[in-house]
């Protein structure tokens, strides 16, 4: 009984030529590790926790799976997705659920990889059955918060982020994503107020003072806005990363904006 091989991105390359189209995604979705966004922001705050793979299917005789094949596959679901593979991470976790049918963390990771790829109903499907199992695993609110943003459901967003920082006050995303979402209602003091609380964890500190800076530069206080695109301008310069490079564009986009009728 041989076993699945290490993540071979020429394989998987002939695999998705085999299937359907995989579609892109804009933002950026931090997998493996945690965190989403609507627009170039929000999908930071989707959490794929992936923590796996497999023997093949044997036919002579039923197959015993460990755990460690199943962290392999985890392993290799993350790589598929990280590279945009998303038909491939959405098979390997399938094959997962098809031997740990209640297992809330996989349905929950299969449904942001269906976010990511644009497959909405379903990721909302998987979100929905991953709380029923486990009505205490705050990253799920955190990724269905996002779809509802995603959709405009921005009160059912805030919700969602508001149970995931009940159930994890640390999660640095959630309060990030909360605070966009109030940004978004105009609740702008809200949104400050998470910003500011979000600070105290020490993580994340670029996308915080870019998103409190956005905030301050949409209430008119213009000093404010300015040095926080500044000092995230500073930390994201430092942090070599898409999603942080992609961030630092933006700011420097706002912060322009800013500045442009000041230089006339």
């Amino acid at each position: 009984m041989s076993s699945r091989s290490a993540f071979n991105p020429q394989g998987i390359a002939q695999r998705r030529r085999q299937g359907s189209t995989l579609a892109s995604v804009a933002g950026q979705a931090n997998i493996g590790t945690g965190v989403g966004q609507v627009g170039p922001h929000r999908r930071q705050g989707n959490q794929l926790r992936l923590t796996g793979t497999p023997s093949p299917r044997s036919s002579a005789r039923p197959e015993v799976h460990t755990d460690e094949q199943d962290q392999q596959l985890r392993q290799q679901a993350i790589a598929a997705a990280q590279q945009g593979y998303y038909e491939v991470a959405i098979d390997l976790l399938s094959e997962l659920l098809e031997r740990h049918q209640t297992s809330a963390t996989d349905y929950n990771n299969r449904g942001l990889v269906y976010f990511q790829s644009g497959q909405s109903e379903k990721a909302i499907a998987d979100y929905n059955q991953a709380i029923e199992l486990n009505p205490k695993l705050a990253s799920v609110y955190n990724n269905r918060a996002n779809y509802y943003a995603a959709q405009g459901q921005l009160a059912e967003a805030i919700a969602d982020y508001g149970v995931a920082i009940d159930l994890n006050p640390g999660n640095t995303r959630a309060w990030i994503n909360q605070g966009i979402t109030f940004r978004q209602l105009e609740m702008y003091e809200q949104a400050i107020g998470n910003f500011e609380l979000a600070l105290h964890f020490g993580q994340l500190e670029g996308h915080i003072y870019a998103e409190r800076g956005r905030t301050f530069h949409i209430m008119g206080d213009w000093n404010c806005a300015i040095a926080d695109y500044q000092k995230a301008l500073q930390i994201l310069l430092l942090t070599h990363t898409e999603s942080a490079q992609r961030l630092r564009q933006q700011v420097e986009n706002w912060l322009n904006d800013l500045l442009s009728p000041l230089r006339a």
